[in-house]
């Protein structure tokens, strides 16, 4: 089994991090949706859904729940 990769554009690189986030203009509260991040790209990812007042929590990718 491959090991989930970056969500970055042009990443391939390990992911290490779950970056679990909604848009609440078209998304139920219920519903997220999770891009996988590398360590040099977690913050870059979480800042972008931030900046858009999306709802956005980072989680160690294997701790997060399977959801």
């Amino acid at each position: 089994m491959n090991s989930p990769q970056c969500s970055r554009a042009g990443c391939r690189a390990d992911a290490h991090w779950q970056v679990v986030w909604r848009n609440p203009r078209i998304h139920a509260v219920d519903r997220r949706k999770v891009w996988t991040a590398c360590p040099d790209h977690v913050g870059f990812l979480r800042d972008y859904l931030a900046s858009r007042s999306f709802p956005v929590e980072v989680l160690a990718l294997d701790t997060a729940d399977a959801s």
